[in-house]
């Protein structure tokens, strides 16, 4: 047996067919030549041209029919979405799952930005620092919105102290201003053994603590502080004022408003020594924080240091005291008992 005929059809040769099939019938030649001109920018010619593409497509379709060549099926184009039927409606594929797209960009706006970035950690709220067990019983007699007058206030303070040393009594006077300052001499001494530091002629015979000299001065600017108040004459202040920046913030530095820089060291020792004591508003809060007595001295004693510093402050400037002891909670005192 021979071999069988194979015939092997090239599809790229359909275009050349088409052309050489043009060039038998030159009326059509005539009109594709309309359809072939450079194309036009203007609306008009634009739908001339598209016309013009039809009717050249239908004529080649027409040319392929009757030659009896075939149209392979073009391959779906799927690259731009999902296959659909004739009537528009997307076709399923199976084994392939649906992938749904979210645009989260108007949500990631609107939350804030701790919930957004992972790489930061939400903020938790602090929790209130928990109160000891004799804080919480000190506290279940005591209304802590209600004014007690004087007496009654100075009793309970020392109802609620829980300390097993004697405490001292402090008050916390909330004021209207900052910026207020002074001395003040309580007519009962609070008991509290006061370290006072003398600079300057006569400060051996002043009664002082502590006398200064240039070796005092040296210790204090390495950070050593063995006294609670400084009274110094005029004459050594070019001295202090290189201690100012150690000083200063703990209240240290010599003032003449406060008594502090005075030519008579025996008398301005003598009145710090009898129970005067200098008060100030805190730089930034207006509050002043005062201890005038002890737990242990009597209720009449503690009482006129209380009505002696609310004088001197004046009822003015005073919006609200509040009396503690060193370890227990706080009673609001009736202003109007005072």
């Amino acid at each position: 047996m021979g071999r069988p005929r194979v015939k092997i059809i090239d599809d790229s040769q359909e275009e050349t067919v088409v052309k050489n099939k043009l060039k038998r019938h030159p009326e059509l030649v005539s009109g594709s030549e309309k359809m072939l001109k450079p194309f036009d920018k203007t609306q008009g010619k634009q739908v001339q041209h598209d016309n013009g593409k039809k009717e050249e497509d239908s004529l080649v379709a027409k040319l392929k029919e009757e030659m009896g060549i075939e149209e392979k099926p073009q391959p779906a184009d799927t690259s731009e979405g999902p296959a659909r039927s004739a009537d528009g409606s997307p076709v399923e594929t199976p084994g392939k799952p649906e992938v749904t797209t979210v645009d989260t960009s108007e949500v990631d706006k609107e939350m804030p930005k701790q919930v957004r970035h992972d790489d930061r950690k939400i903020r938790k709220p602090g929790k209130a620092k928990p109160r000891s067990k004799k804080y919480l019983e000190a506290i279940k007699d005591l209304d802590r919105s209600k004014f007690y007058p004087l007496t009654e206030a100075v009793d309970l303070v020392k109802k609620v102290s829980y300390s097993k040393f004697d405490g001292t009594l402090e008050a916390h006077i909330n004021t209207h201003t900052t910026g207020i300052r002074g001395l003040i001499s309580l007519p009962y001494a609070s008991g509290k053994k006061i370290r006072i530091l003398a600079f300057g002629k006569g400060a051996e015979e002043s009664g002082a603590d502590i006398f200064g000299d240039d070796s005092t001065l040296d210790n204090i600017s390495k950070g050593k502080i063995e006294f609670d108040i400084l009274i110094t004459t005029p004459d050594w202040m070019p001295k202090m004022a290189k201690l100012a920046k150690i000083l200063g913030p703990k209240g240290l530095m010599p003032n003449p408003k406060n008594g502090t820089i005075t030519e008579d060291l025996i008398k301005s020792v003598e009145s710090f020594q009898g129970g005067k004591t200098e008060y100030k508003t805190e730089p930034k809060v207006p509050v002043i924080h005062l201890a005038f007595g002890k737990l242990t001295q009597p209720n009449e004693e503690l009482e006129a240091n209380i009505k002696t510093l609310y004088q001197i402050l004046g009822k003015s400037r005073i919006s609200k005291i509040t009396l503690s002891p060193t370890m227990g909670p706080g009673v609001k005192l009736d202003l109007s008992s005072i």
